[in-house]
């Protein structure tokens, strides 16, 4: 396995692949309404990569240094037999860890398929446990109970640690920090605080709407107290602390106010099989076009390197020196 660095001698390691640019949920954050409404034009199906293409993909991709793969979306679990997917892609021998990122909201009918799969971990998205405050966040009447349902059903499969991302904004859900943490400290959960960022260019982002690590590392330390964790791994984005009566961990995502650019190591893949080198990126590179054009395994690898090579993304260290807002690929589009 070659281990490709790009020009700010960042390793590709981690790969995100959205399988669809669906969703059944309109968050805020990401898919507001007023833009996803009734007739939005998703992707046909004809342009989605199919099962055997994105696996023939991450054996590229894993021949340059990718042991990870995190499956997204849109919402993931719309794609029919994804755990078909799942299990094509435990088969590579380079990929050590196959991870998935959902809504919760059809997990608890397919958690232990998943995990029969070869599927390694579970992200779980939940901004808040009121159903009142949870609509305002992805604004469809979805119950809060159907998704801790979920994140029940995946811990009972052997999915755990399961982490569990709560987006924060300023004035929606900014109340809701310190009952989540409640609820899930000794749960054996992990709880991830999020900043609102500026993905894409319709979720009406401002500055004013994001409530900044520090406050909410202090909020929760204020009840519980708090002391910080070392990282994982090179390149974790989440800065991670741990309750100090033992209770668990929580994590905070920082990219607005303590950007993380020069440890990424994550490649992203739309669903229509562009590659994309950072989540704020202005356009990708067609790689769907390849494979569909009896491209070898060597010619679609060092494509792949190609553009890893040359990346130099480091939007979130730039955005407070930006004076005037450039074009992004929304984050439904690519996965968070």
């Amino acid at each position: 396995m070659n281990r490709v660095v790009d020009s700010r001698s960042r390793p590709l390691r981690d790969l995100r692949i959205s399988v669809t640019d669906r969703c059944n949920f309109r968050c805020t954050y990401c898919m507001p309404k007023e833009i996803f409404g009734r007739d939005f034009a998703f992707l046909p199906r004809a342009q989605l990569l199919t099962f055997e293409e994105i696996t023939r993909l991450s054996r590229a991709f894993a021949r340059e240094g990718v042991s990870k793969i995190r499956l997204t979306g849109g919402e993931p679990l719309l794609r029919r037999d994804l755990d078909r997917l799942v299990a094509m892609l435990a088969e590579i021998d380079e990929i050590t860890d196959v991870a998935l990122t959902t809504n919760g909201s059809a997990l608890a009918a397919r958690a232990q398929k998943l995990k029969a799969a070869g599927l390694s971990r579970m992200t779980v998205s939940l901004d808040a446990l009121d159903d009142v405050t949870f609509a305002a966040m992805n604004e469809v009447a979805f119950p809060v109970e159907r998704v801790l349902a979920g994140i029940d059903a995946a811990a009972a499969a052997g999915l755990t640690p399961i982490k569990i991302n709560m987006v924060v904004k300023r004035g929606v859900n900014d109340r809701s920090v310190v009952e989540m943490a409640e609820h899930f400290r000794g749960s054996g959960h992990i709880l991830r605080f999020i900043e609102y960022m500026d993905v894409g260019t319709t979720n009406g982002w401002r500055m004013d709407d994001t409530v900044p690590a520090a406050e909410i590392a202090a909020a929760i330390n204020a009840r519980w107290q708090l002391e910080p964790l070392e990282a994982n791994y090179p390149g974790e984005v989440a800065t991670r602390y741990r309750y100090r009566d033992g209770a668990g961990e929580i994590g905070i995502i920082a990219s607005v106010t303590q950007p993380f650019c020069g440890a990424c190591t994550r490649a992203r893949l739309s669903a229509d099989g562009r590659l994309y080198t950072c989540l704020f990126a202005a356009g990708g590179h067609d790689l769907r076009g390849l494979i569909r054009g009896d491209a070898s395994d060597e010619q679609l690898a060092t494509k792949i390197r190609s553009i890893w090579t040359s990346r130099a993304d480091r939007y979130s260290e730039l955005r407070h020196a930006r004076t005037e807002p450039r074009p992004k690929i929304e984050m439904s589009y690519i996965g968070g």
